[in-house]
């Protein structure tokens, strides 16, 4: 076995005794011993989650400036629009799948008030925050001072400068190549980038070290504060939820692999398959964004377009999301005797796979998205609450799932559109056959 193969071993084996050891304590344990255990064991699990986050930003910066300022304007405009063309197409298939298992599986909960009560006050909260939001507030919000997204974590902007920059510096590349001073200089620049972006990824090398601790940490937390309670009267949501994922990552983007580049997809599958166990367990796109630059490595796939397309990937594509929320919205529609009309579904699939887009690529960001989703259905704040609640209790779990399926879209998307594009080389797919 392969030190690579060993390695995706251990992660799964933290995971495996973390969720047992977890389950233990929350079944087995007094709450009382539990409670005073988990603070010992939560910091080795968040430390993983906080090296990654800490990379993160300097990475999106750096490998979007890189990305965009690589390759000319003319082939930079094609490959960009296949990318964001690929990530609504998914992104609306995605929201009409959901919609359809939603309906085939018919989402109900019994005694809901009950089950949401204990999250009422924090959905309340949720609200009141969410009524703040306007398109116009978020348009302006793209544009800000880097320095301050980069320090305050926000990725929308980070990333509208960073594509400008890069832009910009291939323009001044390509319509002043007769200045030789000018373009020395913002060679220099995009070196430093490179150099920058490289050194964050030999840091990520090094976290990645840490992974089978931190996955153990995580899963006992995870599993120690929600135990089986969620699996119990939230059964067919999660069951419809993760029939919905499963379905995409098994099924649906084998098929567009197979058909797109003509090869076997589950082979692809399997060598992403880190970046996927990772998002699992971090349920973060953003978080999991180095993995996934290391798995399109290890196929080919040229690190100009990847450099592009993972960080914009990880914001824009929400696949997971455009499935999950439909499920909540058909269960509001349930509960409160509130049948949507063939127009109302089809302006709920655009609202959810343009909601998505501000999921932000962390833990639990699909969950911000309801208030918009579900107040455009017209049910009342305490309705909506009510929803919000129940999504609050079941949402760790879930968010799993969910963020397995974006981050395998954006891999998904990154490989073919590399292929379509003579972008994947034949010298890491040699590489790759013989481990």
């Amino acid at each position: 076995m392969s030190k690579k193969h060993s390695f995706v071993w251990k992660i799964l084996l933290g995971f495996v005794l973390g969720t047992a050891i977890g389950l233990v304590l929350s079944e087995c344990v007094a709450p009382e011993t539990t409670k005073k255990i988990l603070p010992y064991v939560a910091p080795f699990g968040n430390v993983l989650v906080a090296m990654l986050k800490m990379v993160v930003y300097p990475i999106i910066l750096f490998s979007l400036i890189v990305g965009a300022a690589a390759l000319p304007l003319k082939q930079s405009g094609k490959v960009g629009g296949m990318v964001l063309g690929w990530y609504f197409a998914t992104s609306l298939f995605a929201t009409v799948f959901g919609v359809a298992m939603a309906y085939l599986m018919n989402p109900t909960m019994e005694a809901a008030k009950q089950v949401a009560s204990g999250n009422l006050a924090g959905a309340q909260a949720m609200a009141g925050n969410s009524a703040n939001a306007s398109v116009g507030a978020f348009i302006v919000g793209l544009f800000q001072n880097p320095f301050a997204a980069l320090a305050n974590g926000q990725f929308l902007p980070i990333i509208v400068f960073s594509i400008a920059f890069g832009l910009c510096a291939r323009y001044l590349l390509d319509s002043h190549g007769e200045d030789e001073e000018l373009c020395s200089a913002v060679k220099l620049v995009i070196r430093l980038c490179d150099g920058a972006q490289r050194i964050s990824f030999r840091i990520i090398d090094c976290v990645i070290l840490y992974f089978p601790i931190g996955v153990f940490a995580l899963s006992v937390v995870n599993f120690a504060e929600n135990g089986t309670l969620l699996f119990g009267p939230y059964c067919r949501i999660v069951v419809c939820v993760v029939v919905g994922v499963l379905s995409m990552i098994l099924v649906v983007y084998p098929l567009a692999i197979a058909l797109f580049c003509r090869e076997n997809p589950y082979r692809l599958i399997l060598r992403i398959r880190q970046p996927i166990i990772t998002a699992f367990v971090t349920r973060s796109s953003a978080a999991t964004m180095p993995v996934s630059f290391t798995a399109m490595d290890s196929v080919g796939v040229s690190r100009s377009l990847s450099s592009f397309s993972i960080p914009m990937g990880a914001t824009v594509n929400m696949d997971g999301v455009c499935v999950h929320l439909p499920v909540f919205v058909i269960l509001a529609a349930n509960m409160f005797g509130h049948p949507l009309s063939v127009a109302q579904i089809a302006t709920l699939c655009l609202s959810i796979m343009f909601a998505s887009v501000g999921a932000g690529g962390i833990p639990g960001g699909s969950v911000f998205l309801l208030f918009m989703v579900l107040e455009s259905m017209g049910l009342a704040p305490d309705q909506v609450s009510l929803i919000v609640a129940l999504a609050l209790g079941i949402n760790p779990i879930l968010d799993m799932f969910e963020t397995c399926c974006n981050v395998t879209g954006d891999n998904v998307c990154t490989y073919i559109v590399a292929k379509k594009n003579g972008m994947v080389s034949s010298k890491g797919l040699v590489r790759e056959a013989r481990r």
